[in-house]
Parts: structure tokens; C-alpha cells; sequence
């Protein structure tokens, strides 16, 4: 049975079916705040109100022309859906290295492989969403990157993508909602993607 949050959105990407059709819930790596594993949670349960601490991932994919691949994700998200975001974020499973689980999501989420992966460090928050009331208590890993092949979504994961320049992505973030860990995670991640994109880019 899928497993339906307090505001009655049914949780498609909070259990996984097996070959048999049962559904199995999907598990997260707890930490403390130095990022040292202490235990699992369930995916939702972690974040509910206060949120659980947990290992996640940010990615951040680029362009020949400096321009930063953003997705909007899909309406069936249990968690911010029909917002806009990095190009791809989530978590490793318990064990699963975050390099892993980002390249492993990036693939199954866009449908490509990135044509360069590196870390770029990591940042920790706490960041309510108010429209599903889910809390983000993650400690993230940033990954930064370059795309040279067509993107391929999965509609289910993903409702839309767009390749954006700084002053695009200003007017954008202006002008339509994203993601609450968003601009946490991009001003993180900014001094890798200088380093990667170069000045002119602007970033």
C-alpha cells in the first residue's frame, strides 16, 4: 500500500515494489552533525516534523556554455512537486557512497551520465516546507558536473528541464516557486561551480 502523508498526497516516491508487487518502504542513513553514520529511518518518518538528520546529495550539471541544468520535478513528488530545483537531488541508500547514489539517481531521473562528476564539498540545514509541512534536516553532499548528451526525464520523476544562465535563473527563481533547499544548496556548491564553469559564466 503507498504510503499517503498528512496532507493526503499519496508518497509514490517513498516505497519501492519488489518483483513480487509488494511495496518495501525506502530507508535513509541518519547522521550526526559531523556527517557520521548513526542509524536508518524510514524516508518519510525522517521527514516529518522536527525531521530526522540524514545523508542526501545535490547535483549540479552544466552545459558546453556555462548554463546550469535545472529540473521542475513531477507533480506525484510526495515532497515539494511542481517546484523547480537543482538538476538532481536525494538520497543514498544505507551504505550506498554519496558519488554513487548521485550518479545512480542522475541516470534514473534524466536518463544521461554525466560526462564529468566531482564532489564539491557539503552543507548542512533545516528547512521546513510549508506546503507539505515535511521538514528538511539533511546533511548534504554537493556534486557539481558537465552534461554533453540530450537529457531523457522520466516523467514520473521529473516534469520539465531547463538549461539556464545566471541572470535566467534570477528571473526564474523571481518569478516561479523552487525547491526550499534550493539557494542553500547552489550557494554551497558556488565556489566548485566557478572553478568548473570558469568567470565568465557568472556564476
Amino acid at each position: 500500500m503507498p504510503i499517503t502523508p498528512a496532507n493526503g498526497q499519496t508518497a509514490g516516491d517513498a516505497a519501492v515494489t519488489t518483483p513480487g508487487g509488494t511495496a518495501e518502504p525506502i530507508m535513509l542513513e541518519l547522521v550526526d552533525e559531523d556527517g557520521r553514520t548513526i542509524g536508518t529511518a524510514e524516508k518519510l518518518a525522517a521527514h516529518q516534523p522536527p525531521g530526522q538528520l540524514h545523508r542526501a546529495f545535490s547535483v549540479f550539471l552544466f552545459d558546453e556554455k556555462g548554463r546550469l541544468l535545472l529540473q521542475r520535478r513531477a507533480l506525484g513528488k510526495y515532497h515539494s512537486p511542481g517546484v523547480w530545483s537543482n538538476t538532481c537531488c536525494g538520497h543514498p541508500y544505507p551504505g550506498e557512497a554519496p558519488f554513487v547514489a548521485a550518479a545512480r539517481r542522475t541516470t534514473e531521473e534524466l536518463g544521461l551520465a554525466p560526462a564529468l562528476l566531482a564532489e564539491a564539498g557539503t552543507v548542512r540545514y533545516n528547512h521546513p516546507d510549508p506546503d507539505s509541512g515535511l521538514v528538511e534536516q539533511e546533511y548534504n553532499h554537493l556534486f557539481v558536473g558537465l552534461v554533453r548528451t540530450e537529457p531523457a526525464p522520466d516523467p514520473e520523476e521529473v516534469g520539465e528541464i531547463a538549461f539556464v544562465t545566471p541572470q535566467e535563473l534570477a528571473d526564474r527563481h523571481a518569478a516561479v516557486p523552487f525547491s526550499s533547499w534550493f539557494m542553500t544548496v547552489l550557494d554551497a556548491a558556488r565556489p566548485a561551480v566557478r572553478e568548473l564553469t570558469g568567470q565568465s559564466a557568472g556564476w
